[in-house]
């Protein structure tokens, strides 16, 4: 059996043929509303299945936010596993943003959920948080790397109460999150120092202002916050100056207000991704 191509080599080539936007799909309760949607199994799923509709044949790269469909229950899963596999289908790479932080068996079992093969419906790569020490991520690279998929590990993101932990200094003299992004740099280097992408990402925020911390991590950046919550083109410019050509801007709200129509999804999406398209030359 041929053995896949990695997480990595399948992001760049998307990257190139489609752009390298990444869209959220957040079925939250306002947007349903905003939809005309019922907030129950119903409204999601048909949420749902017109984001795929409108974005899985364009995007590089869909981005379910799990917990949106969680809260509907067994039903809600269910709707997420069919989002996943049509965007697939429709030729988008998933990421499943789970953020999901655990140790030993916990984390192991966890990430066969979402990126064995033999799952209920694997996706192509996860986020998970690092933040029980980067050790505890490890059955996630190991299981990852095993069959071709990817992992994003939160590093710098931009929520209010990040700085008190991942700017803190550790004994080494290097940041939190400093540790995190050298964390997955060696393990891009390790195992991936020959592909045109590493399968290891990080999650960077577009929002979190300069950085003087090294973003060289031989994979994808992940850059949640571009559009609606204030993320600019000049923002992604300046954190991610010498490495733009590996980010992955992501937007959700921008283009999910667009709906519920698909040609005006669509549209909104072809807008902002063509406000990205140039961002690595």
């Amino acid at each position: 059996m041929t053995r896949r191509s990695t997480f990595g080599v399948r992001l760049r080539e998307a990257m190139d043929a489609r752009g390298p936007l990444c869209v959220g799909i957040d079925p939250h309760a306002a947007l349903l509303d905003a939809w005309g949607l019922h907030d129950d199994v119903g409204g999601l799923e048909t949420f749902a299945s017109t984001c795929v509709e409108a974005l899985a044949p364009h995007a590089a790269v869909i981005k379910p936010q799990s917990a949106f469909f969680e809260r509907f229950g067994a039903a809600g899963v269910a709707v997420l596993e069919r989002t996943i596999r049509d965007s697939q289908q429709a030729g988008a790479l998933v990421l499943l943003d789970v953020k999901r932080g655990d140790i030993g068996s916990t984390a192991q079992a966890y990430a066969e959920a979402f990126l064995h093969p033999d799952a209920a419906a694997p996706v192509d790569a996860v986020t998970v948080s690092p933040y029980l020490g980067f050790g505890s991520v490890r059955p996630f690279l190991d299981v990852a790397h095993a069959h071709g998929r990817g992992v994003f590990v939160l590093a710098l993101t931009s929520n209010p109460e990040a700085p008190s932990v991942q700017h803190a200094r550790t004994s080494d003299g290097l940041t939190v999150a400093g540790g995190v992004l050298a964390g997955v740099a060696a393990e891009n280097a390790d195992r991936y120092a020959d592909a045109a992408l590493g399968s290891v990402g990080a999650v960077v925020g577009a929002t979190v202002g300069k950085t003087d911390e090294d973003l060289d991590i031989g994979g994808p950046l992940l850059a949640p916050g571009f559009g609606a919550q204030g993320g600019t083109v000049e923002d992604l410019r300046r954190i991610f100056a010498g490495v733009t050509g590996r980010v992955v801007p992501t937007s959700s709200r921008e283009i999910l207000t667009a709906g519920p129509s698909v040609v005006s999804l669509t549209e909104r999406f072809q807008q902002v991704a063509a406000s990205v398209r140039g961002l690595g030359e």
